[in-house]
């Protein structure tokens, strides 16, 4: 049998640590995967659920470690926090080798793992897969980097990019199963993000409806215009977080990290689109394309306009999925 190389070995990693996605915030998902010198397999683990055991740990428990290989998809961590130091752990059980995905991007930790199991003798190969791991942990990476939440847009358009026909009819541009991974995706996040104009033309609940929680809802809502009746108020027991005196995205962005909230879905219309790309807040774009064509109408992105095409903002596919008749583009944006 063919010897697996290290890049099998890390996006094994990666899929056991997709396991504890929902149950991990605001802690990164990992997995570890334990290999004998024969290149086989002899134990796995994830981190399962915040504050508890993390995949280090769960990989080690019960097992002979000694002069064999560990994969982990982020750097083992070398201070204590809820749990001791996965490094001890490693170092303990005489583990020869360690090979990782990414650094961790904590600028206070960053390395420190690495160096400790390198001082102790243990020979460390780290940035395989770099990029797959850091999307996988793309909103623990953000939240580290700037102490601020991951923050994507999901919108859903025509092929034309339109949001709505110049009346403001938009029920309904993608289809039943676009909506339904659109109930999903908000279960991804702490929070979501609209804008008074989406309340007063929608009048959304912005809830879970497939038996998951529901997000904290957040109300951009300069003029104070949106009614107290409106949906978004709904006494469900759903923190209502509304904003009136909004003085700048990074400054909301910076209290809301501050709150707790690592992640924030923006359902709104092209106004505040516009304004929090123009201001380099949004991390991502999630947009669901319809086979329609409208010509005219309202564009999810407006009021801003790029004269050189070198200047305009620059997109990254990271994924295309059909929701037939739709597709969903997962799209990462890039401001430099």
């Amino acid at each position: 049998m063919a010897e697996k190389n290290d890049d099998f070995w890390i996006r094994k990693c990666i899929e056991l640590a997709k396991k504890g996605k929902g149950d991990v915030s605001p802690n990164p998902m990992v997995g570890a995967v334990l290999v004998n010198t024969q290149g086989e397999e002899v134990s796995c683990g994830y981190h399962e659920k915040y504050g508890e055991a993390h995949a280090e740990v769960n990989c080690l428990k019960n097992v002979s470690a000694e002069g064999l290989t560990l994969y982990v998809n982020l750097e083992p961590c070398s201070h204590f926090g809820k749990t001791p130091p996965c490094t001890d752990l490693i170092i303990e059980k005489g583990i020869k080798k360690v090979v990782i995905g990414a650094k961790d991007p904590n600028p206070e930790v960053c390395g420190s793992g690495i160096k400790k199991l390198r001082e102790a003798g243990i020979e460390v190969i780290s940035e395989v897969l770099e990029n797959e791991c850091e999307a996988l942990n793309k909103v623990f990476f953000k939240n580290m980097k700037t102490q601020k939440p991951f923050v994507a847009i999901k919108t859903a358009t025509t092929l034309d990019g339109k949001i709505a026909t110049s009346t403001g009819s938009s029920k309904w541009i993608t289809s039943e199963s676009a909506r339904e991974e659109v109930q999903k995706l908000r279960s991804e996040f702490d929070a979501i993000l609209t804008g008074s104009g989406t309340v007063l033309a929608d009048n959304p609940s912005l809830t879970v409806r497939n038996g998951n929680k529901s997000p904290i809802r957040i109300i951009i809502d300069r003029e104070n215009k949106v009614p107290k009746n409106s949906k978004v108020f709904n006494d469900d027991g759903v923190k209502v977080i509304h904003i009136v005196d909004f003085k700048s995205p990074d400054e909301l962005f910076k209290e809301l990290y501050k709150d707790g909230i690592t992640s924030v879905l923006v359902e709104a219309g092209s106004g505040l689109n516009s304004a929090l790309i123009r201001a380099k807040e949004v991390d991502w774009l999630y947009q669901f394309i319809a086979p329609k064509i409208l010509g005219g109408g309202k564009s999810f992105v407006e009021g801003f306009e790029i004269e050189d095409i070198n200047d305009c903002v620059k997109l990254e596919f990271q994924e295309i999925v059909q929701f037939s008749p739709d597709v969903m583009l997962s799209v990462k944006i890039r401001y430099n």
